[in-house]
C-alpha cells in the first residue's frame, strides 16, 4: 500500500475520472505507480466534497484496470514468455520449472488475477504473469474484469463513506492483504520446493516435448511434441 501522495491527489482532482482511469491503467499494465490510491483518493474527494460522482469513479477504475490488465497480459504473452523461455535458466527457471509455472497458473491462474487485484505488487504484475505462463486469454479476460469491478466498487464504497477517515482504515487493509500475499507466495514457494520432482515429472509426461504457449482458446493445453524434422 502507498501512503498518501499529493501528487496523486492533485491529478485526481485537477483531471477527475481521467486521472482514476489513467492511473489503474499504467498499474495494472505492469508498471507499479499508486492505482489503488488513486481510486481511494478519488471516492473519499467525492464523498467530501460531491464534487465527483461515485460510479463514475468505480466506472473509471474498472475500465483502467480492464485495458491496462489486457495490456499487461499482451505485454506477458508476445514479450515475457520469449524472454522466459530464452533467458529463464539463468535465474534458475529452466523449462521444466516454466512448465509447471503454466500448469499451475492455468489451473490457478484465475485466483491469482482476482485475488490479486486486492495485493499491491500482484495488482500490478498479476497480468503479465497470466501472459506469460499462457493462462486462456477468454478465461483471463473474464476474472480481470471480474476483479476490477469488485475491488473498484469495494474500495470506492468504502471511501466514499467514509471520507477522509478512509485513509488510515484503507491503509490498514492494504498492510494486512500484503501480509497475506508475502504468507501465500512463501507457502506456495515451499510447497513447490518439497514437491518439485513429482510436479516437474507430472507435467513432463502430461505435456512432453518443447515448451510453447497454448493457443487462446485452449488454455488446457501447455506444451506440445517437438516436431521430428526430416
Amino acid at each position: 500500500m502507498f501512503p498518501l501522495d499529493f501528487d496523486v491527489t492533485d491529478l485526481v482532482k485537477a483531471y477527475g475520472y481521467v486521472a482514476v482511469g489513467c492511473i489503474v491503467g499504467f498499474e495494472s499494465l505492469g508498471i507499479p505507480i499508486p492505482g489503488e490510491w488513486a481510486l481511494v483518493v478519488a471516492a473519499a474527494y467525492a464523498g467530501t466534497t460531491h464534487d465527483l460522482n461515485i460510479e463514475m469513479i468505480v466506472f473509471a477504475a474498472s475500465t483502467g484496470a480492464l485495458c491496462g490488465g489486457s495490456g499487461g497480459y499482451w505485454i506477458g504473452r508476445h514479450l515475457g514468455f520469449p524472454l522466459l523461455k530464452r533467458y529463464g535458466r539463468y535465474v534458475l527457471l529452466d523449462q521444466s520449472r516454466l512448465k509447471v509455472a503454466q500448469y499451475m497458473f492455468q489451473n490457478h491462474g484465475g485466483k491469482v488475477v482476482f485475488f490479486g487485484r486486492f495485493v499491491a505488487p500482484l495488482r500490478a504484475f498479476a497480468s503479465v504473469l497470466a501472459g506469460a505462463n499462457g493462462m486462456g486469454w477468454r478465461h483471463f479476460f473474464v476474472v480481470n474484469a471480474l476483479g476490477g469491478l469488485v475491488w473498484a466498487s469495494f474500495f470506492g464504497a468504502v471511501a466514499y463513506s467514509l471520507g477522509p477517515k478512509a485513509y488510515d482504515l484503507i491503509t490498514k487493509f492494504g498492510l494486512l492483504a500484503l501480509f497475506g500475499g508475502v504468507v501465500a507466495l512463501i507457502a506456495s514457494l515451499v510447497f513447490f520446493h518439497r514437491h518439485e520432482r513429482i510436479l516437474i515429472d507430472k507435467v513432463e509426461s502430461m505435456y512432453p516435448g518443447e515448451l510453447v504457449l497454448p493457443p487462446d482458446n485452449s488454455p488446457e493445453r501447455i506444451a506440445r511434441p517437438a516436431r521430428n524434422e526430416t
